[in-house]
């Protein structure tokens, strides 16, 4: 096991590693037996942040939801392990049957499925998966509060919120005394920087949010395995990745990661982490593996350190 420096999540007391896995694979993109294999892989290298959804993954044909924190569940009742994980899930998204948003019951009834599905008796992080403009703010974060008096939850986090929404609920918080979102999950990539760097990134510097971005590496595009029209079938995420990241932009941030990687003797992607984990602001990106080979890439991301120039470089043939 490499020694691992943990990051503070926020305020919210986790300790977390550098990188989060990407839960949306399991039952997806990977059997059970592959996402076991995987999760000991990432305990053994030292890594303890897992996040999921309980909408993951409602889109499969035949599925219902709740497929990855099932999987994540069987897993962690193995036995030893609960205690290594900081287990990160999420409500709001639609789960069907009216089965949608942040209204204080579907809180209760989502937190009580999810408990049963991952087999444990707390969730480290909650997260409004989506903002629910419908429902008071202080009625959802309400609801948060008395789940985390009762200790069926740690600490809450927000996903997909606008930097005003979030500044708002901030407030609601603090003038209600409720708990507080002491997380963000946005979408942030080389590719995708302009909309959190303009508002959202300063809110979270100064409020004391961590922040755990989605789409680390732009749906596998960061990766460099999209470089033309005809890389399109190399996934199931290929055609819509392409679609939107393969034009002339896309091709200089290549450029740039290949140059980089190249002078450190590693991949276009470790580079695109690496230089997530040099800004201030991120605590620990999402991604995923749907093999031993891919994990080892992103363990040893962790572990690269790029200079200035490095960066300098990177900034500006991403600049949106």
């Amino acid at each position: 096991m490499t020694s691992m420096t943990f990051r503070p999540l926020g305020r919210s007391g986790l300790q977390v590693s550098p990188l989060a896995f990407g839960g949306n694979v399991f039952g997806w993109t990977v059997d059970e037996a592959t996402s076991f294999s995987l999760l000991d892989a990432w305990l053994d290298a030292g890594f303890n942040f897992i996040d999921t959804a309980d909408i993951y993954s409602r889109w499969v044909s035949g599925h219902s939801g709740g497929e990855s924190e099932t999987i994540i569940g069987k897993w962690l009742r193995q036995g030893g392990r609960r205690n290594r994980v900081v287990l990160a899930t999420k409500v709001g998204k639609d789960m069907g049957d009216g089965r949608i948003g942040l209204k204080p019951a579907r809180i209760r009834e989502a937190v009580e499925a999810s408990l049963r599905r991952l087999q444990t008796d707390c969730i480290d992080l909650y997260q409004s998966h989506d903002d629910d403009q419908s429902t008071p703010l202080e009625d959802t974060l309400g609801a948060y509060t008395e789940l985390i008096a009762q200790g069926k939850v740690r600490a809450i986090g927000a996903s997909n919120y606008s930097a005003e929404r979030l500044a708002q609920a901030l407030k609601v918080s603090e003038q209600h005394g409720l708990a507080r979102y002491e997380s963000l999950q946005p979408l942030y990539n080389l590719c995708d920087r302009a909309a959190y760097e303009r508002a959202l990134e300063p809110l979270c510097l100064q409020s004391g949010i961590g922040v755990m971005n989605f789409y680390a590496l732009a749906a596998g595009f960061l990766t460099g395995k999209y470089r033309s029209a005809a890389d399109a079938g190399k996934s199931l995420r290929g055609p819509s990745t392409i679609g939107k990241y393969l034009n002339s932009r896309g091709l200089r941030i290549l450029a740039a990661l290949d140059a980089v990687a190249a002078r450190h003797g590693c991949k276009p992607g470790q580079v695109a982490i690496a230089w997530q984990l040099a800004r201030p602001s991120v605590t620990s990106p999402i991604a995923s593996a749907t093999n031993l080979a891919q994990l080892k890439e992103l363990v040893e991301a962790t572990q690269l350190r790029l200079d200035a120039a490095d960066i300098g470089s990177l900034d500006a043939a991403s600049a949106e």
